[in-house]
């Protein structure tokens, strides 16, 4: 089948065209440089990282961008309250999320700009609006967008501008001609970064950087726009509006966005994340968690997997608990890797477990499926010690980036507070047992260790072990 993605913009799945052959150009709204990414940055992120891996084992060459916000009013209050400079601010969580995505194994962006960067382009737009008859000067000195002069407003997030509230992740205010205009740039505060327009001193809008950024190095118009589930409205709406507004042409082609992210709390009930609530995970809180369960160096992978495992469109429930399932689903494909090496011939698209992978990714990127086929995989190989099955898996598995760690350096788990040597010294007292034939002394060196959680393979190479988790 071919390759169908669903797009938010037209609400569903359709074959995938590109506008020039054979290659991508997508944009994913990179995050606010004011604090730690969290959990559901990292969601976001990892399922556009495997889109992006997917267009590329289908032979496309992407263009990748995914912007940093370095201006903006939570910015300029963080670096206020910490007594430094914004660029000082934004140049170290900046650094911060960079690390967290590699973590995560995410692939850097072909192009990662920062929105200062862009003030003339920014400026562009704004006067092309201008010049259209959709952006003025309001009386308090900043420049709006006049929502009511782009007739289209509202196809993407399917809101009507007559039912739309004032004021929702826009602040009311008096001096604009209608409560639902946006701004485009504000007029310089004391204090705050600034810089010269035609309009007066003043920094850029949250809105005008996003668009200034895409079309310089995407064109007015390319293929993706992408992001998490929050930034359909305001954000990606009023990107269309301003965007094909100065250009008078299609902005984004296809617009993808992930589902939701909900935390469960310690009673088990479900909410949203929230500081507040006391239920906020940065990436990097939920990595040193689950490294220290699963094992230092495997935290991330599981997160991964974890992450990855519901349809980027559905939604996601996160909590340390639910994680668990991840490991030990891993743990099954990494055990079947341990158990029966993969061989190093290419891999076989006609295979009929590659074939079904192939299919599910071509299905709007419906990863559950397609790990559903590295089961069968792990199955076979087991069973019938089929090597060519573990290479399958292994080369399925490098698409996702997942299973490319040593399969017994993962398997081992967290040996936190374990003492390795000891264990090896009674696997080998145990050995020695078993050649003497004392099989009683044998049975309880096994048992001794399973107390303390820690799990005997015996296989023809010889004795591994692993920790459970208890």
């Amino acid at each position: 089948m071919a390759l169908e993605v669903y797009s938010t913009l037209s609400r569903q799945k359709a074959p995938f065209q590109t506008i020039t052959p054979n290659e991508v150009k997508m944009y994913v709204c990179g995050v606010t440089v004011y604090d730690y990414t969290h959990i559901g940055h990292g969601r976001t992120f990892i399922s556009f990282d495997i889109i992006r891996r997917w267009f590329e084992a289908s032979g496309y060459k992407v263009t990748f961008v995914r912007n940093i916000t370095d201006v903006d009013d939570k910015i300029i209050r963080r670096a206020a309250e910490r007594k430094i400079s914004c660029d000082d601010l934004t140049e170290e969580y900046g650094r911060y999320m960079q690390e967290d995505m590699m973590a995560l194994g995410c692939l850097a962006p072909t192009v990662e700009p920062r929105a200062t960067q862009f003030i003339p382009q920014m400026l562009d737009i704004i006067g092309k609006l201008e010049k259209n008859g959709l952006a003025y000067k309001t009386e308090g000195g900043d420049v709006a967008f006049a929502v009511r002069g782009f007739k289209s407003y509202g196809k993407l997030s399917g809101k009507s501008i007559d039912d739309l509230r004032s004021g929702e992740r826009v602040a009311a205010d008096t001096t604009k001609r209608d409560p639902l205009d946006f701004v485009l740039w504000k007029s310089a505060k004391p204090g705050e970064p600034q810089w010269e327009s035609p309009w007066g001193v003043g920094r850029p809008g949250w809105h005008i950087e996003c668009s200034a950024m895409s079309c310089h190095y995407l064109g007015e118009t390319f293929d993706i726009h992408g992001g998490g589930p929050d930034l359909i409205f305001p954000h990606h709406e009023n990107e269309i509006a301003q965007s094909e507004g100065a250009h008078g042409k299609s902005f984004a082609n296809v617009w993808m966005h992930t589902g939701p992210l909900r935390v469960m709390n310690k009673d088990g009930q479900e909410e949203k994340m929230s500081k507040s609530l006391g239920n906020f995970w940065t990436v990097r809180d939920a990595i040193a968690e689950t490294d220290e369960k699963f094992g230092k160096g495997n935290g991330a992978q599981v997160l991964r997997f974890f992450l990855m495992r519901t349809h980027y469109r559905s939604p996601i429930l996160f909590g340390p608990d639910l994680i668990v399932d991840a490991y030990q689903s891993l743990k099954r494909l990494y055990g079947a890797l341990k158990d029966v090496p993969a061989d190093d011939l290419p891999l076989d698209w006609n295979e009929e477990c590659a074939k079904r992978f192939k299919e599910a990714m071509d299905d709007d990127f419906n990863v559950p499926v397609a790990v559903a086929a590295l089961f069968e995989l792990a199955n076979r190989a087991q069973a019938k010690k089929d090597a060519a099955a573990s290479r399958q898996l292994k080369k399925l598995g490098a698409i996702l980036n997942i299973l490319q760690a040593d399969p017994e350096t993962f398997l081992k788990g967290s040996t936190e507070g374990v003492d390795e040597a000891q264990i090896e010294a009674l696997i080998e007292e145990r050995k020695q047992a078993k050649k003497d034939k004392n099989y009683a002394r044998a049975d309880e060196i096994r048992k001794q260790l399973a107390s303390d959680g820690i799990v005997l393979t015996d296989t023809p190479q010889g004795t591994t072990w692993h920790r459970e988790l208890v």
